[in-house]
């Protein structure tokens, strides 16, 4: 019973009294004749079904008041003496139950109940039910779930657009691909300050060289933020996405395990998408619902937000001085690193492909940079120097190249006859035998 209902429990009941506590000592015959008058009527009595009061309950409620000092607290209803146990379930049966929950804390009533019928702990006669066990576990505090000291966590915004994107990937919907449905990956980046979505676009895995495309568009389309809030993922967690940060100036963040609530905005906004967006969606293929996404964040870049009372779009480019342009050499950025060694014959092994390397870098540990999109184009670089890109070796021109004493390298084929198909064995027409 709340605070609230005592009082007014204790209000009716000090009306009921009132005329013996407070006024003149009455009279035997009077007082006798009020207390008829009252145990005789009915009464609109708060929060019961009844709607009579015994005389011994008067008597009772005034010899309260009086030892009570005349406050209103000693008119209070009082609190059951067997609170938190049940009336139901005897000490035995309770016993048990209270040990069958600290041997299995995460089993719900309905199990607990399970296990006691299996283990033969229930008294003969006692009929558990649900509401019952749970009531007398939900006393003891058996219900919930056992969690540590509560965290200091605080509403935060970025104060600047592009100080802070967050970033996360949601599992979409199936599509048609050559045949079969195949699943769907939604990876999308969003600006803590504006609520914008610099980039976010569906694909079939989740994988790095996936998110590393998003990201990349994202730079070119919204400029560089200063921070990235990303989660825990194997993707997120390359040592190439970190280069890439570093290498642009980004700091790359990673939310704390089994801690989502940091991620607080691109989650709601993977829930708008799943609310808003994908019931109205009704395409097939991948590029239908990324052109369908296309239109929808155009809507809702210019749809006034909840919690900012801006649109996204004007947010972000309110503070347009704040901003950092992507680099020219962007692409630069985004190339995986592989260190070989130049072999005697020139040759560098990447991937399968061989390369030739300058004369000078023999035997030289080198840095291969390249796309993993475009794996023929690749630059050696030594000592933070660049000797230019790694052209891919031909063993049918490097047979005909001359090389000097020197070992320097005369790209000028050799002179001489050409090769006459079918003239092996015997002369031309014309030629001397």
């Amino acid at each position: 019973m709340t605070e609230d209902q005592k009082k007014m429990i204790a209000a009716f009941r000090f009306g009921v009294i009132c005329d013996f506590v407070n006024g003149p000592r009455l009279e035997h015959g009077e007082r006798e004749r009020l207390l008829r008058e009252k145990y005789g009527r009915k009464w609109p009595i708060p929060f019961s079904a009844k709607t009579s009061i015994s005389r011994g309950t008067i008597q009772r409620w005034i010899g309260l008041y009086e030892t009570g000092n005349g406050k209103l607290e000693s008119l209070y209803p009082r609190d059951r003496r067997d609170k938190g146990k049940s009336r139901s379930i005897d000490a035995d049966t309770e016993s048990s139950l209270l040990h069958v929950r600290s041997e299995f804390p995460c089993a719900t009533a309905e199990g607990v109940i399970r296990i006691m019928n299996e283990r033969k702990l229930i008294t003969p006669g006692v009929d558990l039910n649900i509401s019952n066990v749970y009531r007398l576990l939900h006393s003891h505090d058996l219900m919930r779930p056992k969690v540590g000291k509560p965290e200091d966590r605080r509403k935060f915004e970025a104060q600047y657009p592009n100080d802070l994107w967050q970033s996360d990937v949601m599992h979409g919907p199936r599509v048609d691909f050559e045949g079969k449905r195949k699943k769907t990956y939604l990876i999308a980046i969003i600006d803590d300050h504006s609520r914008l979505i610099p980039y976010a676009r569906f694909y079939f895995s989740e994988r790095l060289e996936f998110y590393i495309d998003a990201f990349e568009k994202a730079l070119l389309k919204r400029g560089l933020p200063r921070k990235l809030y990303v989660d825990n993922g194997a993707a997120f967690r390359s040592h190439h996405l970190s280069h890439i940060a570093a290498s642009l100036g980004i700091a790359l963040i990673h939310a704390r395990p089994y801690k989502p609530q940091g991620k607080g905005k691109i989650e709601r906004w993977f829930k708008t998408v799943r609310t808003r967006f994908l019931p109205t969606f009704t395409g097939r293929t991948i590029e239908e619902i990324n052109d369908g996404l296309s239109a929808w964040l155009e809507n809702y870049h210019s749809r006034k937000h909840g919690s900012t009372g801006q649109t996204p779009f004007e947010r972000f480019t309110s503070n347009m001085e704040c901003l950092r342009a992507a680099p020219r050499n962007l692409k630069d950025h985004f190339r995986k690193t592989a260190r070989r060694k130049v072999a005697k014959d020139r040759t560098i092994t990447l991937n399968g492909r061989l390369f030739e390397g300058p004369v000078l870098l023999i035997g030289k540990r080198v840095e291969l940079l390249y796309h993993e999109s475009r794996p023929t184009e690749v630059e050696i670089v030594f000592h933070k120097k660049t000797y230019g890109p790694a052209r891919p070796v031909d063993v049918h021109v490097n047979c005909r190249i001359k090389r000097d004493k020197n070992s320097n390298t005369d790209m000028t084929p050799e002179k001489g006859p050409k090769y006459r198909g079918g003239r092996l064995w015997s002369g031309g027409k014309g030629e001397k035998k």
